[in-house]
């Protein structure tokens, strides 16, 4: 191994009342491509700051290489004191001339005269983008570096990063650009740090097998505590398990839109089907739209069905969220026809999160005070309800505004989905989302009973949660695909162009010749999926006679064999799931 040119050791961090971490030794080569991976809130931008040398440690050494020139790209940089974005790019140490800014900036399509004031989000990292780049540093320190860019700008990011001769760290909850660029792995968790010589690709299967680890051990010691603490951290493992299954029923979901879109960018309007026509929850028909002399949807035909999952994917400015309020009748079309069904019910999740006052505490957001939170229809216990959005129950009593961002996001999202609605509209949702919360939210979605429109630039998200595809160049017209981003991408991609042989050379060999279970395996595979429906039914059932507020009271006996009975189902269906999943794995191991 090649001498590290940035390296800590015995780092640690006092953050409040106790060490944030402690005795961390982390170092950077000189042409390392580290994904720096973490919980929200395990301190990934703190350690950033360390290695940057913005801030001093409590105790540890850092040593760098003498010349060794280090820049960080942070996740919000303070624009205010600048008059413009050029006046924030040459302001930095070691600032780089205007011209050298200014080369890059047009690479990425950035004004820099523009002024930061009134700069977009996208803008500002643009510019923060130019000012990092353009100073040619040796180390690369990056925390969320695709935020608020559009899929262009992500696109000539990476072909940077990949001609990069210096060493990058990079913290992204973009598993497309992690999977891409990255060659090692540091992880952050619980206060320690492990280091793997595997890009993020890899990085699923390495938890998996640290998790598994940390079961096994746990169950050695026979402590409930240790098992507990393990599912608060671990949960999240099971749950990105579980989406497998979830994946094959999104496959099943395309293959049947895919037999109502014809030809690429044509929608079959002309079904006359009424089983079609019944399920149809948004028409469009004929539409265009225009912004003074400019086209941005024209001729457009499609059908929304009920449950779809359509995904709005395009470079910044090419229409997608002008697409999205048509599709909403937020706005009308200059041609054309958009016919809303009278049932549609949608709700609008807010990135903002202006509804939640910071003074408020979780219960009050999710229960206005008391101890019940009605989930569409049914009440459910705010600490049951709190544990399927990964909270410890004890969180119940904290203000809003102690929480971390992914915190917020995910309180949102329990407020929010516990609303009854039939349409779910989400205007690029993952930007400032941990990979946590991204698990969780592509897991709701999944299991969300109506339609849902979604504008995104995170091309695993896509890939992962929409039934279709509509693609926008710029130009007016939409393409419409069955399948994710990679689908829409593939349709765009010329057969001997360079992408396209990337594709090939990374496609992976053909499975194994396939092998069968064991007849009890594969009667367990077979039948589980119906008895852990079959629990759901009886929890909900005995949630449902529990929330009746007077049973306490009036028959207590009824009350606590039903607690107990409630927990029972719980442990059960963990069980059965974790017996499903397993045998899951090995069918999908057999090929």
């Amino acid at each position: 191994m090649a001498a590290p040119i940035l390296s800590y050791e015995g780092l640690g961090l006092v953050q409040g009342s106790g060490w944030l971490f402690q005795d961390l030794d982390i170092y950077v080569g000189e042409r390392d491509r580290l994904a720096l991976i973490g919980r929200n809130g395990a301190g990934k931008t703190t350690l950033l700051k360390l290695l940057a040398g913005q801030i001093d440690a409590d105790k540890g050494k850092r040593v760098i290489v003498p010349g060794t020139h280090v820049v960080m790209l942070e996740q919000e940089p303070d624009f205010t004191p600048f008059a413009t974005l050029m006046d924030f790019a040459v302001a930095a140490p070691n600032a780089p001339e205007e011209f050298e800014v200014a080369a890059i900036a047009d690479q990425l399509r950035i004004d820099m005269s523009r002024t930061a004031a009134s700069a977009s989000g996208g803008e500002r990292r643009r510019a923060a983008l130019a000012r990092a780049l353009a100073q040619n540093p040796d180390v690369l320190l990056l925390d969320e570096p695709t935020n608020h860019l559009d899929l262009a700008a992500i696109d000539w990011l990476e072909s940077w990063l990949a001609r990069y001769t210096g060493a990058f760290v990079a913290i992204s909850h973009d598993r497309t650009f992690l999977t891409r660029l990255t060659r090692q792995t540091l992880w952050l968790d619980r206060g320690s740090i492990r280091r793997k010589e595997i890009g993020f690709g890899g990085f699923e299967e390495w938890s998996d097998a640290v998790a598994a680890e940390e079961a096994r051990a746990a169950q050695r010691l026979d402590s409930k505590l240790r098992l507990e603490a393990h599912w608060l951290e671990r949960g999240v493992t099971a749950r990105r398990k579980r989406n497998q299954g979830r994946l094959e029923k999104l496959k099943e979901m395309r293959a049947t839109r895919a037999a109502m879109i014809g030809g690429p960018g044509v929608a079959k309007l002309g079904l006359a089907n009424d089983d079609v026509r019944s399920k149809s929850v948004i028409v469009a028909e004929g539409v265009s739209k225009s912004f003074g002399d400019r086209t941005i949807i024209k001729d457009f035909d499609f059908r929304v069905q009920r449950g779809d999952r359509i995904g709005i994917v395009g470079a910044n400015g090419a229409g997608k969220s002008t697409l999205l309020k048509l599709l909403t009748g937020e706005i009308q079309p200059d041609k054309g026809k958009i016919t809303l069904a009278p049932t549609l019910d949608g709700i609008v999740i807010d990135q903002q999160r202006s509804l939640m006052s910071p003074d408020k505490t979780v219960r009050d957001i999710l229960a206005d005070g008391g101890d019940w939170v009605e989930v569409r229809g049914v009440k459910k216990h705010i600490q049951g309800y709190l544990k399927e959005f990964l909270f410890d129950p004890g969180v119940m009593e904290a203000s809003v505004g102690a929480l971390s961002g992914g915190e917020r996001s995910r309180l949102l999202l329990a407020r929010e989905f516990a609303r009854e609605s039939n349409l779910l509209v989400l205007d690029e949702p993952t930007n400032d989302l941990d990979l946590e919360t991204l698990d969780l939210l592509q897991e709701v979605i999944a299991d969300y009973a109506g339609t849902v429109l979604l504008v995104s630039h995170d091309r695993d998200f896509l890939d992962r949660t929409v039934t279709v595809t509509l693609g926008l160049d710029g130009s007016g017209k939409v393409d419409i695909v069955a399948g994710g981003y990679a689908d829409w991408e593939a349709k765009r991609i010329k057969p001997n162009s360079v992408k396209a042989k990337a594709a090939t050379a990374a496609a992976p060999p053909p499975p194994t010749a396939r092998k069968k279970l064991s007849y009890k395996d594969q009667r367990d595979y077979d039948l589980l999926p119906a008895r852990i429906e079959e629990i759901e039914k009886e929890m909900a059932q005995a949630e449902t006679e529990l929330s009746d507020g007077a049973l306490f009271a009036r028959d207590h006996a009824r009350f606590t064999a039903l607690t107990a009975k409630l927990d029972a189902l719980r442990d059960e269906k963990a069980a059965a799931e974790d017996r499903w999943l397993a045998l899951a794995e090995e069918v999908e191991a057999l090929g």
